[in-house]
């Protein structure tokens, strides 16, 4: 069947140029579409769900810059926040009262939260997190998940997913054996694998580090009671839990994914929804262990543009929208028909798909096979993806360039482009 094709002249030109004074002409790798081969698009703008990208194509966009966009592109609300925050100046590099705003919303939908520390990404707030459990509880060595991706800090960059995965490296050179030599790894939803690790080197692990709902390896729930046993586990043993819900946070639920499946973490990271849009991330907790970061305590962290008031504005205005509860309610209908009509067509098409929905996420993997953890995520069929991508992209429909990454709905996602989508994917999958 033959697949419609599209002007993208102008990208690859701008691609070309980018190659010249960027690595790899992107400024995130998985940007490059080195996964699936083809040229990146220039986007010219967003509106609502909808990409426009500089050769006038438009797309309907289920990336949202990688899930902040919970609410779309240029959402009024958040625009006029912008833009009475902008008059007032970019950064004072001092405090703001748009910080204590903030901070105290991420606290009405999160209460484990007592005290929060304001960043600049998710990278430096799981980095910190780390810093501020090892001071805590005076021990070196963390526990991660394969496939789960929590920054680009060295001490993390072990079996890290989809960033490292779709490149096809297995961790990254410029990292020090030394740096990860304390970083162990278990496997996602195996707590057995947590146990072993937790006895084997006892009275040394100061935090396991979790997405309570894995985004690097596609979209992975976690199975039943394995979070419940994880703070279980880590209560034995003396053990800081630290919830990475950069990608989570607001996106599976409105209170996080340790509002959904009620287990409190020590910390939470967060990031992406938080800035609606603008950089941004968080770390927070309870109020004896956020005492030790400096000035407060001894744990040193600083940032420049930390707290700065225009990803305050935009994030205070998201989080206001997200009260709405018919908001809410429409996003998740929408994830849930999407998927549902999606799977039926793949049905009738003969092609295998396994897929996941939590929230307001989702992911459509190409295998037969329940995908659980990393290694399972690892045996779909990526060329089978990257000839979907391209079909999909080819008819408008903007899908991350990497089976391993996860997609998003907006609260501008309508029946439109749902049904501009589902047509899409009957080509798509009939190739």
């Amino acid at each position: 069947m033959a697949v419609l094709t599209r002007d993208i002249s102008t990208s690859i030109r701008l691609f070309e140029e980018a190659e010249k004074v960027l690595p790899g002409g992107v400024s995130s790798p998985v940007r490059a579409f080195r996964a699936v081969g083809g040229h990146p698009l220039f986007i010219e703008k967003g509106e609502g769900a909808y990409l426009v990208d500089v050769d006038g194509n438009r797309y309907v966009d289920y990336v949202l810059s990688w899930g902040p966009l919970i609410l779309g592109h240029a959402y009024p609300s958040v625009v006029e926040a912008l833009n009475e925050a902008v008059q007032r100046g970019t950064s004072y590099g001092a405090p703001s009262e748009l910080e204590i705003k903030l901070a105290r919303k991420i606290q009405d939908f999160m209460p484990a939260i007592e005290m929060l520390r304001f960043v600049n990404s998710g990278t430096e707030a799981t980095m910190s997190a780390l810093r501020l459990a090892r001071a805590f509880t005076g021990r070196n060595k963390i526990i991660k998940f394969e496939g789960c991706y929590h920054g680009h800090a060295d001490l993390l960059l072990v079996q890290a997913g989809s960033g490292v995965a779709t490149l096809g490296l297995p961790d990254s050179p410029g990292v020090p054996e030394g740096t990860v030599s304390d970083s162990l790894v278990a496997r996602f939803n195996d707590t057995e694998s947590v146990e072993t690790l937790l006895n084997r080197h006892s009275g040394d692990v100061a935090a396991l580090i979790v997405e309570p709902v894995a985004g690097n390896m596609g979209v992975v729930p976690p199975a039943p009671d394995f979070l419940e046993q994880l703070r279980c586990l880590c209560d034995e043993h003396g053990v800081m839990l630290i919830f990475d819900e950069v990608m989570t946070g607001f996106r599976v639920h409105r209170g996080g994914a340790q509002a959904l499946y009620g287990v409190t973490p020590d910390l939470t990271t967060l990031g992406k929804v938080i800035g609606g849009g603008l950089p941004v991330g968080a770390y927070g907790g309870r109020r004896e262990i956020m005492e030790l970061v400096a000035p407060c305590g001894d744990v040193y962290q600083a940032g420049t543009l930390s707290g700065n008031p225009l990803a305050m504005a935009a994030g205070l205005a998201t989080l206001t929208e997200l009260r709405n509860d018919q908001l809410w309610a429409a996003m998740q209908a929408r994830v849930e028909t999407l998927a549902e009509a999606f799977f039926q067509i793949a049905s009738e098409k003969g092609v295998p798909v396994y897929q996941t929905r939590v929230g307001t996420m989702f992911s459509t993997f190409f295998t037969e096979t329940p995908v659980r953890d990393w290694s399972s995520a690892q045996s779909c069929d990526l060329a089978r993806f990257s000839t979907y991508f391209h079909s999909m992209l080819s008819q408008g429909i903007y899908i991350a360039p990497s089976q391993f990454e996860a997609g998003f709905i907006s609260a501008m996602h309508d029946e439109r482009s749902k049904s501009k989508t589902l047509d899409a994917a009957r080509i798509a999958l009939s190739i």
